[in-house]
């Protein structure tokens, strides 16, 4: 499906990615470190078929979660009617209290929306994680795309597969449908976040101004971009890639220096639109996640057609039971952490380890989630010269404006540890194209 050409240029892309400064950064030990996101030539390859159900199931997930989101601002129906407690909802380190009765505009919630998932060796495909509050990754599969066919442009005339140069038009199209008033800004905290590369080239695609919190500024209720020669336009909407917490200090946390005073305000009062909407964190808490496939019964009336993979919740006494019978078969995840982070293996702890991580995880279940392992597929990557299998997921991207959009690709990230299922960039792992065939 790939010719020799595509992967002897492996090396050229990647030289010609590091020019461009596709980079990742990680601040660890409060020092900010820059490093190359290695990309891998031999991409990972869906099948027509098998895309148009993961496509249908990626829409419906994300059709519930949006439904759940407004439900827990509002009416809280489903706690109502005990499909999840209460306690668990509130004891969630991404609800918001700040969010409740605000409606943001046309009632969307997750606009776009970063669904983590991978296949396991019967074929099947697995939900691991919900991303719905700032996913990124999508620029990367974007531009490696574009410089593959430079290097190999006999490779993708003949493979019948989709175009993913489509995915600012999806995310245009999405920031538009929810536009209050005014232009469209794209707003990150500086040129040392992780993800800034993304930042400035989406908003190069997209069109839409990239600013950072001092270009904006609240005057009457309203937001406004501070031009070039000091003139204020209005903003409609906010592409924001700050974390809830720092996004506006007057409403959440006051010593945030990179947010915007009162922009909450602004949003409050529907006079902009924030992507993705704040509170959005309570949705894709690793605990939440357990108990999406009862939303999609509850809020759709239909029987999920993703799965997540076997999941336990020591907050439940009978779970706890499971997990301390079968812990060393099980996959233990902090559901406060991200990136690969706090994501322990029963198997790899020695008993000193085990016996106090049971500790803590009876002193704080509502904490963690244990799940089993899956034995997921490996994709082939070039390593010295030869072709080796590791582990990989796949990102894909649903992006909700008066319909949910599936982007045809996605970011397929992968260990170049032999020994480890751990994928994120964060941890070390590299990144693939992801090509969707068409017929």
């Amino acid at each position: 499906m790939y010719d020799l050409e595509l992967l002897e240029n492996t090396d050229v892309v990647n030289e010609l990615l590091a020019r461009y400064g596709v980079k990742f950064g990680i601040y660890k030990n409060n020092v900010f470190k820059e490093q190359l996101f290695p990309f891998d030539a031999i991409p990972r390859i869906i099948e027509k078929r098998e895309f148009d159900e993961l496509e249908k199931g990626l829409k419906q997930r994300v059709l519930a979660l949006n439904l759940f989101l407004k439900d827990i601002y509002d009416g809280k129906k489903i706690v109502k009617d005990k499909v999840i407690p209460e306690d668990f909802i509130f004891a969630s380190g991404g609800y918001m209290a700040e969010c409740e009765g605000v409606k943001p505009p046309r009632g969307i919630y997750s606009h776009i929306s970063g669904i983590d998932l991978v296949q396991g060796k019967d074929g099947s495909w697995y939900v691991l994680e919900d991303n719905l509050r700032v996913p990124s990754g999508a620029s990367y599969p974007m531009i490696a795309r574009e410089l593959c066919r430079r290097s190999s442009p006999k490779t993708f005339q003949h493979v019948k597969m989709e175009d993913n140069r489509n995915y600012a038009k999806l995310l245009r199209r999405t920031m538009d449908y929810v536009n209050v008033e005014g232009h469209t800004v794209i707003l990150t905290p500086g040129r040392y976040n992780a993800a800034y590369f993304e930042h400035s080239y989406l908003a190069e695609k997209t069109g839409a101004h990239l600013v950072n919190g001092s270009e904006l500024v609240v005057e009457d209720d309203k937001l406004y971009y501070i031009n070039y020669n000091g003139s204020r336009e209005r903003v409609g909407a906010v592409y924001r890639r700050i974390s809830d917490e720092f996004l506006d200090p007057m409403n959440f946390n006051p010593e945030s220096l990179i947010g915007i005073p009162h922009i909450y305000d602004v949003f409050r009062k529907g006079n902009v639109a924030l992507l993705n909407a704040p509170g959005n964190g309570v949705a894709d808490d690793k605990g939440i996640y357990y108990f999406v496939p009862k939303m999609v019964k509850y809020y759709l009336g239909e029987e999920p057609i993703l799965h997540n993979a076997p999941t336990y919740l020591p907050f439940y006494e009978e779970d706890m039971r499971y997990v301390l019978e079968h812990f060393d078969s099980l996959v233990l995840k902090d559901v406060a952490e991200a990136g690969g982070y706090g994501v322990v293996f029963g198997s790899g702890m020695s008993r000193k380890e085990k016996e106090d991580f049971i500790e803590l995880l009876k002193r704080e279940p509502r904490r963690f989630i244990a799940q089993e392992v899956i034995d997921f597929q490996d994709i082939d990557i070039v390593e010295k010269g030869g072709v080796v299998p590791r582990k990989a997921d796949l990102r894909a991207f649903v992006l909700m404006a008066d319909e949910p959009l599936v982007w045809k690709s996605g970011l397929t990230r992968f260990s170049r540890n032999p020994d480890s299922f751990i994928v994120n960039s964060s941890q070390g792992g590299g990144f693939k194209d992801t090509w969707v065939l068409y017929q």
